[in-house]
């Protein structure tokens, strides 16, 4: 396999650009950058809830996300599409479908919370809903693949889905709010 990185400190971005994978330069504050930053951000906290979770339910499907994850930003940083595949949308739906199956019906929004691995999937969700957020400002300022929004659309909403599973597994109550 080739090296892809042999040299972590060039000091080409102290001038505050940031070296492409197509060899391009852009601003840190450039908005493919700022969804680069997010998607990475996002991956790392998956990693993160996967290292944490010690149920083995979830290892593969997060590690397969990760993997998605890394897919999106390498496809925004070369400027291509086709990242995602209609395969891996349909994955997170299924999972969703799933997990979904074994929970009770929503009678209120829930709060985050209860098992601290549960706590820590909702955390997760909002920064994948930021993350999306953030992918559908770029798509209004130049036309990116739907379908990256769409899988981190359906991943904010399998993590929420995920954190309720866990609290369930973990005997934990789910607190729903409350209007005061």
């Amino acid at each position: 396999m080739k090296k892809r990185i042999t040299k972590v400190t060039t000091k080409s971005g102290d001038d505050g650009t940031t070296g492409m994978a197509d060899g391009t330069r852009l601003r840190k504050s450039d908005p493919i950058i700022n969804c680069v930053g997010e998607v990475d951000e996002l991956n790392s906290l998956v990693g993160y809830l996967s290292s944490v979770n010690d149920s083995e339910r979830y290892k593969e499907s997060l590690i397969r996300i990760q993997n998605c994850l890394f897919d999106i930003g390498g496809s925004l940083s070369l400027g291509t599409d086709d990242s995602i595949s209609e395969e891996e949308i349909s994955f997170i739906e299924d999972e969703i479908n799933l997990l979904n199956s074994d929970l009770p019906n929503l009678e209120n929004f829930v709060l985050p919370g209860g098992h601290p691995t549960s706590a820590l999937a909702q955390v997760v969700r909002a920064v994948c809903r930021r993350c999306e957020r953030s992918l559908v400002a770029l798509h209004e300022e130049k036309s990116i693949e739907k379908k990256k929004i769409i899988y981190i659309n359906r991943l904010s909403d399998l993590l929420f889905v995920m954190a309720r599973s866990i609290n369930k597994e973990k005997n934990y109550q789910e607190m729903l709010w409350r209007q005061t």
